[in-house]
């Protein structure tokens, strides 16, 4: 570029903002050496430089996109490459690069247009370096002869202007004007020619642009001078103009030329040709019939090569030094519908992230149609049924965008089917289909297969062995999918967890860490928790419900009778025992459940097998018949206790049963059997404790009143009741605010004095009352109660000092002494209850002896 004006770079900026995406326009002279600055693109864009790398500023690459290139460093648009505009744009008035700028988090589109202005590089030139005329020296002046018109690649005032023939005397030139670009020069005849004189004329044609400074190009012209002919054929018109529908058929006529020869013979036979400086191009798609005078279509006629044809005919006869005759022949292409719309995708952002907000850009379409008007005018479309809509962003040009939330685990991927149709009639349409993925995020929390789980175990299990496997699903991928299995924190019986049970990390196998016991652990509740692999990571809890099955591993165990010399018990049956008579009652216990803790009864041996017989259910030992004279006195029963799991267990204990004349008394009986500590579990001896407390309390509270009163009544040695009448005993007003009222029978009028303390039979009454013994077998040796003493109550005199039928003297040391002594023996047989009976049964007892003491 010579002129120091022409390198200085019009930038042109302007910003037009459109959605998400924005325009930017610069103007540069073509021809611009590498490294031209054209524009600072980050700062027009307002973006910051230090971010263009981290953000993938980009060019999206493209079939021109070679010429121009973004430094990152400073944001700075360069020219990459020498821009030629003719090579780039032709004869078009303007020409523009258009760049698209993609930059990611977030994603932003930017359109970028940069004009390329025409220097005058190039100067006008003509097809031929040489014109060769033969005009006959008859020819009249004023007779005009076309020329081949120049071309100049520049446009606008850089290109072809006018023409100027060198200085002569014979031609004139004149400049017809068809359009701006389409300039012919006109060979002017003004002097006549004579042959004789100069055959040859030689002149020079000169083609001029309008550039600063002005470029030109030159061509020969030879013109022959002819002998004379007297008629030279003649044209209707010089110029005649055609219109032709493109991609018309081969041998379709176009125009019929018509010239006329006054000459006769051979002299007025007329034939037609193309001129000699018609372009090769023009022979290829047209041909002209010599006689006729048709020019047919030879080619492809394609309205988006040329619109228009001018087609130079001309017309000679055959008469001897004849002379041509010129005419131009304008064809106007009329385009049809005959190109469908082409889309093509500039960008595409895929895979998309599944968690992008409505409007996110996923791909620039542009689309072209290389017809014209109508025909060109083109829309898109795409499914209503997708998450996605079109949106028009600039001329020809299409966002491809989300319009609602998009889910992976749905649908992984789109087939997006852009459709382009143009206005023509009949219309055509173009279909592109984009293939846009969805990249999935961790949007899942693992989810279990079973809202919970029950596992029955059976209890002594292996450790280390398999309770059971828990599985839970994710619906992501690839990371966010990977699921990972741990046990809560968490305490069974205040013991941690982790050491009853552990999990697999990857496969969620449950397993045991040690052997369970039914009778000590019966179930317990585990929280596995689900864990993915993603960022932030989700999870998910279920819950394991271990119930522990029981199993038969505990045999039965007799509590009562106990062994007194630790190889068997002993009972005693007098000899008028009748049928059915309660020896004893073998009670035992079995720590299993179910049916493995379900006992049954058996009598495994005897001495005399048809002497007693054993309930099968409750364990009661009863005679089956009487006792006879030879029955042996010691009679040895084994009682077998069996269990109904699988397979049963058993225990059996061994009774020696006497046969006496009397059974001794009961409380001796009691007081004799040893106290073996070995036999009483643990609840018995809390229970000891706690009543032993309870009585030694008791008795020191009753000692302390004992002294108290005898204390307060020692000079007192009154110890009978007397019986006084009833009118007696309301008209008395003078009885103490408290005292004893016993109740004799109501035939006793006399007065009449005796102890208050119960006679050694009353107390044998009682405690044979507490015996453990069936209430609907009474045994034998039971023994009424005192017929003289049927009760005695301690009442509270009311206001008035009414007492009731019976007035009370205070009672002696002696009285006091056989109370407290009836207490001791109450407690000491609730312990020898505790001992001999069943937990349940034993603790009823001892209430009701408690509550009775």
């Amino acid at each position: 570029i010579a002129a120091p004006a022409q390198l200085i770079i019009l930038i042109i900026f302007s910003c037009v903002w459109d959605f998400i995406t924005g325009q930017i326009r610069y103007s540069i002279p073509e021809e611009l050496k590498h490294g031209a600055f054209v524009g600072n693109i980050a700062d027009d864009l307002g973006l910051d430089v230090r971010k263009l790398s981290a953000r993938r500023f980009r060019i999206v690459p493209g079939p021109k996109t070679q010429y121009l290139e973004v430094n990152l460093e400073n944001g700075i648009l360069f020219v990459n490459e020498k821009v030629d505009r003719e090579q780039l744009c032709g004869v078009r008035a303007n020409c523009f690069l258009h760049l698209e700028i993609v930059i990611e988090n977030p994603l932003e589109l930017y359109r970028v247009e940069v004009e390329i202005l025409d220097v005058n590089d190039n100067s006008p030139s003509f097809p031929w370096r040489e014109f060769r005329l033969e005009i006959a020296e008859s020819v009249t002046p004023g007779a005009r002869f076309p020329l081949e018109k120049a071309r100049d690649p520049d446009v606008g005032a850089n290109s072809l202007q006018t023409y100027q023939l060198s200085p002569n005397t014979h031609f004139a030139l004149e400049v017809q004007t068809r359009s701006e670009r389409n300039k012919f020069p006109v060979l002017v005849l003004e002097r006549s020619l004579d042959r004789e004189q100069q055959a040859v004329h030689k002149l020079i044609l000169m083609a001029i642009d309008g550039g600063v400074p002005e470029r030109s190009g030159t061509a020969l012209i030879v013109v022959s001078v002819l002998d004379v002919n007297d008629n030279a054929p003649v044209f209707d018109q010089t110029v005649y103009t055609v219109c032709l529908v493109e991609n018309a058929p081969k041998n379709t006529v176009v125009i019929k030329l018509n010239a006329t020869d006054l000459d006769e013979g051979s002299h007025g036979e007329i034939t037609y040709s193309f001129s000699h400086h018609a372009p090769g191009r023009l022979r290829q798609l047209f041909s002209v019939e010599p006689q006729t005078g048709e020019i047919r279509v030879k080619g492809v006629v394609d309205y988006e090569e040329a619109s228009v044809y001018e087609i130079y005919v001309q017309a000679n006869d055959r008469g001897p030094y004849t002379a041509a005759v010129h005419c131009t022949v304008v064809v106007e292409i009329i385009d049809v519908n005959d190109n469908a719309p082409e889309v093509v995708l500039t960008s595409l952002s895929s895979p998309v992230r599944e968690d992008s907000f409505p409007g996110t850009v996923i791909a620039l379409i542009s689309v072209t149609d290389r017809d014209s008007g109508e025909n060109g005018k083109t829309h898109c479309h795409m499914a209503k049924n997708l998450p996605f809509k079109l949106q028009s962003s600039f001329k020809n040009y299409y966002t491809l965008v989300t319009n609602d939330f998009l889910d992976r685990e749905s649908v992984p991927e789109y087939n997006v089917t852009v459709t382009a149709t143009d206005s023509g009639s009949p219309p055509l349409s173009t279909n592109q289909t984009i293939l846009v993925r969805v990249s999935d995020v961790n949007d899942n929390a693992p989810h279990f297969a079973h809202p919970s789980y029950t596992v029955y175990l059976m209890e002594n299990n292996a450790p280390g062995a398999s309770i059971c496997s828990v599985s839970a699903f994710d619906p992501d991928i690839d990371q966010n999918a990977y699921v990972s299995y741990c046990i809560l924190d968490g305490k069974i019986r205040g013991t941690p967890i982790s050491t009853y049970v552990s999990i697999n990390l990857n496969t969620g196998n449950l397993y045991a860490l040690r052997s369970f016991d039914f009778e000590q652990l019966k179930n317990f509740q585990v929280t596995v928790q689900a864990q993915d692999a993603g960022f932030p990571s989700l999870h998910s809890n279920v819950t394991v419900n271990v119930i522990i099955l029981d199993q038969n591993d505990n045999a039965p165990e007799v509590t009562s009778p106990l062994p007194r010399n630790g190889s068997h018990a002993t009972e005693m049956v007098p000899r008028s025992a009748d049928p059915g008579y309660l020896v004893t009652k073998v009670v035992a216990i079995d720590v299993d459940s179910g049916q493995n803790g379900r006992l049954s009864y058996q009598l495994f041996q005897s001495t005399d097998p048809g002497l007693f017989s054993v309930a099968p259910l409750s364990g009661e030992i009863r005679t089956v018949r009487l006792l006879e004279d030879q029955d042996a006195l010691k009679q040895r029963v084994v009682i077998l206790v069996m269990d109904n799991g699988q397979p049963p267990l058993s225990s059996s204990v061994t009774i020696m049963v006497s046969i006496v004349d009397s059974v001794p008394e009961v409380f001796s009986d009691l007081s004799d059997k040893p106290q073996d500590t070995e036999y009483l579990s643990n609840f018995n001896l809390y229970l000891i404790v706690s009543l032993g407390s309870v009585s030694f309390i008791f008795l020191v509270a009753i000692i302390t009143l004992v002294s108290v009163k005898c204390h307060k009544e020692r000079h007192s040695s009154s110890c009978c009741f007397r019986r006084k009448r009833s009118g007696d005993v309301l008209n008395n007003s003078h009885v103490p605010p408290s005292h004893m009222e016993v109740g004799g029978s109501a035939s006793l009028n006399q007065t009449y004095c005796y102890k208050v303390c119960l006679s050694p039979e009353s107390a044998k009454t009682d405690l044979m009352f507490l015996k453990p013994y069936s209430s609907s077998t009474p045994r034998n040796n039971a023994k009424t109660s005192n017929p003289y003493v049927t009760g005695w109550r301690v009442r509270a005199s009311n206001k008035n000092g009414d007492s009731g039928g019976f007035h009370r003297h205070n009672l002696t040391f002696t009285e006091h002494f056989y109370i407290i002594k009836r207490c001791w023996a109450i407690l000491y047989h609730v312990i020898r209850l505790i001992s001999e009976s069943t937990p349940h049964g034993a603790l009823r007892k001892c209430v009701f002896l408690l509550i009775l003491s």
